[in-house]
């Protein structure tokens, strides 16, 4: 085959249609109620496997009523090392025994101590599917859940949704140029063979190991987790690439942030976010003259002043300052909620506290966001330090849509993601149902408690990548499992987010995939998309510090609002919840071939790389990463490559791996064995390296197949046990990468 004929071409994200799922009426309503509580047992899905095909394990649920406002309770069968709280704020740490874990049952409820200030959200009358947690996109296609669930859950978009905004981009270029759709190409091979005698032994050795429990390798506890591994911090305070919005001379623990500088310092400039309270933000008018202009905050605090008692009301306040958008803005999702899934003592709370109380915070933007917020733009290392009371006060402005020139995909911030949540509203589609509720539970909680802590976002730019063909690094710990969730289980640790390159993917749409459902759970992650550029195939953004606001069950046409969530992580002395998030975007490929040409595997180390990596970090105060099929699904990533790519950078990085394959059990073993094979033998990243490439060299790139006949891990066993290759020397064409210098600048 001639060398043009292996795919090269530049995927870019796909234009993406709302597909309406078929509902099936459901008999009555599930409702989630206030005050006195009903008894509820949900059993989570766990995948099990056992030796003996007779074996069966059965788990006695029982569930009791919550002991307080938004506290969890965890209850399971006895001998079951459920996640708990700790009275020092810290998560209880997972049970690391041999054996399976019996399964966990999650009760939630909805209470408050003041009841004026609950907004009760029913569970809407859904499709009636069963609604394992897994998610579609980082399960293995060749696995038997994900064939059903890409079926019955994805709607052939994931977060490739709205590509007008959300659009994939050539490593080489880094922009957009064209949408492409997904193929039947998905579909994943099973790639392990056993083609050396090693590899066979090794299988049989661990076969008993294998499918006594739902993880393998080394136990989550004995990874590094912050608070615990981490450094003590310096003082907080403004540099010339950190913004701090807040006096960190008044910071204490257990007190709302107090805004800096205290008066209003207006900004309107291509370097700082355009704020709607700016005296620039004008509004034009007709007058006797013939026309003028007014102030658009003047109209906005009018508008949003007037009093909102129905959705309509809503509707009208919010287009009386976005005149331009009135004939196309569909609020139908908005009325939906208020119309059919909430009955009438839930719309009073809505309209009589928590819109009111929402629209005080949208309108003390000048008060509490005195400082003008600057844009992270590309090609920066900059941080920016935010009270989650500012983002609170920002993600309102957000609902109500008061952000000027964000409308517009031809405006200035045209690559920026979009902030104005105006297609929350739109569209009849239950996902939006469900992203309202769980919006709304966050401006409820907000609204009646100021939130005390502080959220820190950093764009971070690697602008000389490792040399990895020189690499001598060896592989770090792996933890490996099929059950468990990064956000539940990888607390503590970097947790990665499968991004977009415009951050949140399509959150205000229909996207509802691991990224929109991270970014709907902690809200406090959405307000990045107010100043962050899309980012470069050299970029990650890192958020430390954002809250988890509520539970949720399903996943895309699944997803649905469960339960206010109390977040019990604890606090750094900056006052972040310790909880880390690295938004890396991977590359989209239309055919499977593609992701193994070398500049493509490289563009993912590096990507990779970049978001695992700190500079002057020491490893041991460096967390594991939390992560799993980052890229694949909808995005066509090879998991078992994925997954080799990610233990390289994070080896790389000098971090251990915490790896989640939600439910898929084989592709939890073929990538436990190929670890500890590479780290019996001492291979290192740059020989590892040199394989990857000589796989592609002598299996991808002449295949007249849509996948070789040899698969990525059959190819390294057979390469790394075989005598010839023992000693041999890490050659390989060189990749034009830097020199084996790795900072950030």
């Amino acid at each position: 085959m001639d060398s043009q004929e292996y795919v090269t071409a530049e995927v870019e994200s796909e234009a993406v249609n709302e597909d309406v799922s078929k509902t099936n009426s459901a008999d009555g309503k599930d409702e989630l109620f206030c005050g006195p509580q009903r008894s509820d047992a949900t059993k989570d899905w766990t995948l099990m496997e056992s030796t003996q095909a007779a074996a069966a394990s059965q788990t006695s649920l029982d569930c009791g009523s919550h002991s307080g406002p938004d506290e969890p309770v965890f209850t399971g069968s006895s001998g079951d090392a459920a996640l708990t709280h700790t009275s020092n704020g810290q998560k209880s740490k997972r049970s690391s025994s041999p054996g399976h874990h019996p399964v966990k049952t999650t009760c939630v409820a909805a209470h408050s101590s003041n009841p004026k200030l609950t907004l009760c959200l029913r569970i809407s009358p859904r499709k009636d599917v069963s609604t394992p947690p897994y998610d579609v996109e980082m399960l293995s296609p060749d696995s038997p859940v994900s064939k059903t669930a890409l079926v019955n859950d994805c709607d052939g978009t994931a977060c490739a949704e709205d590509s007008q905004q959300f659009v994939e981009y050539s490593d080489s270029e880094c922009s957009a140029k064209e949408n492409v759709n997904m193929g039947s190409e998905d579909a994943e091979k099973a790639e392990y063979g056993g083609s050396s005698e090693m590899s066979q032994d090794l299988i049989g050795s661990q076969s008993g190991e294998l499918f006594e429990r739902g993880w393998l390798g080394t136990p989550i506890d004995e990874l590094n987790r912050m608070p615990q591994c981490a450094p003590p911090l310096p003082h907080l305070k403004a540099t010339h690439n950190h913004t701090v919005t807040v006096r960190t001379d008044f910071l204490r623990e257990g007190e709302v942030p107090v805004p800096y500088p205290s008066k209003f310092k207006d900004a309107w400039d291509d370097v700082a976010v355009k704020m709607p309270c700016s005296e620039k933000n004008l509004f034009p008018m007709e007058t006797e003259d013939g026309g003028g202009v007014q102030s658009r905050w003047e109209l906005i605090q009018t508008s949003l002043r007037g009093g909102m008692k129905s959705s309509l009301d809503v509707r009208d306040a919010i287009l009386r300052y976005n005149i331009a958008h009135a004939k196309k803005w569909d609020f139908t999702a908005l009325n939906l909620l208020c119309t059919e899934y909430l009955d009438q003592s839930e719309l009073q709370p809505l309209f009589d506290v928590v819109l009111p109380a929402m629209v005080d915070l949208a309108l003390s933007a000048p008060v509490l966001c005195t400082m003008p917020i600057p844009l992270l733009k590309s090609r920066m290392n900059h941080s920016l330090t935010l009270s989650q009371e500012q983002i609170a006060c920002l993600l309102a402005n957000s609902f109500f849509c008061t952000f000027p020139r964000r409308n517009s995909r031809k405006s200035e911030y045209c690559n920026y993601p979009e902030i104005n949540f105006y297609r929350f509203f739109e569209g009849t589609s239950p996902k939006k149902i469900e992203k309202l509720k769980t919006l709304l539970c966050y401006f409820r909680r907000v609204t009646q408690t100021k939130p005390k802590g502080l959220v820190t976002f950093t764009r971070q730019t690697l602008n000389t990548p490792p040399n990895w063909e020189s690499s001598k690094t060896l592989l770090k710990r792996l933890h490996i499992t099929c059950e468990g969730t990064i956000e539940d289980d990888g607390y503590g640790m970097l947790q990665v987010d499968f991004a977009n390159r415009f951050v949140g993917g399509g959150v205000t749409g229909l996207g509802l995939v691991q990224e929109e459902i991270r970014f709907l759970i902690n809200p406090e992650l959405i307000v990045s998309r107010l100043f962050t550029e899309a980012l470069e195939c050299n970029e990650c953004l890192i958020v430390t510090g954002t809250e988890q606001y509520s539970k949720y069950s399903g996943y895309a046409e699944s997803f649905k609002w469960k339960d206010s969530h109390k977040d019990e992580t604890a606090r750094d002395d900056w006052q972040r919840r310790c909880t880390e998030i690295v938004a890396i975007d991977a590359l989209k490929f239309r055919h499977f071939l593609e992701q193994f040409l070398p500049e493509k595997m490289t563009r993912e180390l590096n990507k990779a790389y970049c978001g695992f990596f700190r500079n002057n970090g020491n490893s041991k105060h460096l967390s594991a990463v939390a992560t799993g099929n980052w890229g694949c699904g909808a995005f066509g990533g090879d998991t078992r490559l994925k997954a080799l790519i990610q233990l390289m950078a994070a080896a790389e990085a000098g971090r251990d791996v915490a790896y989640f394959t939600f439910g898929d059990a084989q592709l939890m073993r073929d990538v436990h064995e190929i670890h500890t094979f590479l780290t019996e033998r001492q291979v290192t990243v740059g020989r590892l390296y040199h394989l990857l490439n000589e796989y592609s060299s002598s299996m991808c790139k002449n295949c007249r197949t849509t996948r070789p006949d040899v698969g990525l891990y059959s190819f390294i066993y057979e390469r790394v046990s075989s005598p010839a290759s023992a000693d041999g020397p890490d050659s390989a064409k060189d990749s034009g990468i830097s020199p084996p210098t790795s900072d950030f600048r």
